[in-house]
């Protein structure tokens, strides 16, 4: 199988730079690389430069218009045979392709999406948020631990498509809104098959602070509730968690100023404990627990807090 591996850069010539090293460091070699500089200020230009003649290799500039038309602009240039995408803060193990080779063809896959990882030389900060963001103890099972694979939907950090479905379907409609998630459901409604590949994991570097990790799970709140207007039944149970959440901790914190909610404050700290506890003992460091809880939270409240402000602003608009 031939890969295109679509990668859109906004801003992020050094993030690339370890992403162009990881495919270079690939065991499985039948792929092309195209990168789409969506309207940077920082070009990444001379880092694509930098890896001509390790692969196959194309730089496209467009003026920014979003990752997701940056995307179906690096697909339209493809001459693959399965378009794999990635964002440019990704970091891939040297078997990801072969991994992926095997199961789309093991598995007769139309589509795929991957779960992501830490890395052991991430900062403590990294690997927090990366636990907040796949552990079981928030929402995280949903990005890569279903056992059912069918059942996952794919994020366009790391997912891919056959040339037949972007023919067929067209890319993705409204990026930075959910739109990976609205083309994860459209596949799935053609009858295409999507599952997880489980194996074929990323290492996620986020960049992120607590403040900008707290702003993107918020608009990861408003995305689920767009998608909506896609797809009616994008929003599920488990989706609301975050916000119950919020509230949960909002009431049961409110309860510290009287002699009430003994059994909601022992909740919450037997939760708190335990992600310290799994955190810690993951990553072999009590910094890392705690920053991770602090994670989870930052990431819950914000997911929570930006779902109910969008379904206000859907309500309020009929």
């Amino acid at each position: 199988m031939f890969f295109s591996v679509i990668i859109p850069v906004y801003n992020r010539p050094t993030e690339l730079h370890e992403l162009l090293r990881s495919l270079a460091e690939q065991n499985f070699r039948n792929f092309e690389v195209l990168v789409v500089e969506d309207g940077s200020i920082q070009k990444s230009d001379q880092v694509v430069e930098n890896f001509q003649g390790e692969f196959p290799l194309s730089y496209y500039y467009q003026e920014n218009a979003g990752q997701g038309f940056a995307r179906n602009f690096g697909m339209e240039k493809a001459k693959g045979d399965f378009f794999v995408i990635l964002d440019s803060d990704v970091i891939l193990p040297p078997n990801y392709l072969e991994i992926l080779d095997i199961a789309i063809l093991a598995r007769s896959l139309d589509a795929f999406g991957g779960p992501d990882a830490s890395r052991g030389d991430f900062t403590a900060l990294q690997k927090a948020m990366d636990f907040a963001m796949t552990s079981f103890l928030t929402t995280g099972g949903i990005r890569g631990k279903l056992k059912d694979p069918s059942k996952f939907q794919a994020r366009g950090f790391n997912m891919g498509v056959s040339r037949k479905v972007f023919e067929s379907l067209g890319g993705f409609v409204d990026p930075n809104r959910g739109e990976d998630i609205e083309w994860s459901l459209r596949i799935k409604k053609a009858g295409y098959k999507l599952e997880l590949v489980a194996d074929a994991f990323v290492y996620h570097k986020r960049k992120n602070t607590l403040a900008s990790f707290a702003k993107q799970a918020f608009s990861f709140g408003r995305n689920r509730v767009n998608v909506s207007r896609f797809h009616s039944g994008a929003i599920k149970l488990v989706h609301l968690f975050p916000s119950l959440f919020l509230l949960f901790l909002i009431g049961t914190l409110a309860g510290f100023i009287s002699d009430t909610l003994v059994f909601q404050r022992f909740l919450l700290g037997f939760w708190a404990g335990m992600i310290l506890l799994t955190a810690s003992f993951q990553a072999k460091s009590l910094w890392v627990g705690i920053l991770s809880l602090v994670c989870s939270i930052v990431q819950l409240s914000s997911y929570g807090l930006g779902l109910i402000y969008e379904l206000l602003i859907k309500v309020s608009k009929g």
